[in-house]
């Protein structure tokens, strides 16, 4: 097997999603772009170019307000589920391994393996971080993605009411806008609906091949346990 076509393999999951999330934002941008033409042809004013239209506020804020639910439900799955249990599901941990683990078992310290990653055996904050580094950069991309989400969306508020010769508001002031928190909780609402319907429908439903989904035969109750 060639090189390319090893590397093509062993990275297939982040390649086929990278390429479609490429796609699925460049038909948003698409029909974005179209949907703001029309309501400023309907405003009576002239319509932008495809070019003009992806540095609106209105398309960033389409983009932003999508990208921060998603990493809000990362991490609230990724920390959630060291403390969190669901009988019967592989999302869950098994019933008597909640909490952080030990060292032992998480490979960490004096624990850790010649292959270990260098930090597993690190002391101090060094390995605290590393041991958390995915919920904490999980967390970082939601709260700027959030903040993004929030500048742009005070923007585009704004523009609209000046085009309806409405007084603009200050950043802080859109926070407490019904704008800003319909757009946020929309969001959450349907990320964290996805998780929890991932969690409960795993423990009875299965998908032969997928490491989501236990093994076709495994009891509805064994908890923890994926297939592959």
């Amino acid at each position: 097997m060639s090189r390319v076509r090893r590397f093509l393999r062993e990275n297939s999951l982040t390649l086929v999603f990278g390429a479609a999330f490429l796609l699925a934002l460049a038909g948003q941008a698409v029909a974005g772009h179209a949907d703001f033409n029309n309501q400023l042809v309907a405003q009576e004013l002239a319509p932008t170019t495809f070019g003009g239209y992806l540095l609106t506020s209105d398309f960033a804020v389409d983009v932003t307000e999508n990208w921060q639910s998603e990493y809000l439900q990362f991490f609230l799955y990724i920390f959630g589920t060291v403390w969190l249990l669901q009988r019967g599901s592989p999302e869950s941990k098994e019933l008597d391994k909640a909490g952080p683990e030990s060292d032992a078992r998480q490979k960490a310290g004096a624990h850790a393996q010649p292959d270990s990653p260098a930090l597993a055996s690190a002391g101090g904050f060094r390995q605290a971080w590393f041991a958390r580094s995915l919920s904490i950069l999980m967390c970082t991309f939601f709260l700027l993605s959030w903040l993004a989400q929030s500048v742009a969306g005070a923007a585009a508020y704004n523009e609209e009411h000046l085009r309806e010769l409405q007084a603009p508001i200050s950043w802080f002031g859109y926070l407490g806008t019904a704008d800003f928190w319909g757009r946020t909780l929309q969001n959450w609402q349907s990320e964290l609906l996805a998780v929890g319907s991932m969690a409960i429908f795993s423990v009875y439903l299965r998908q032969r091949g997928s490491p989501e989904s236990k093994p076709v035969g495994s009891p509805h109750d064994v908890t923890g346990v994926e297939g592959g």
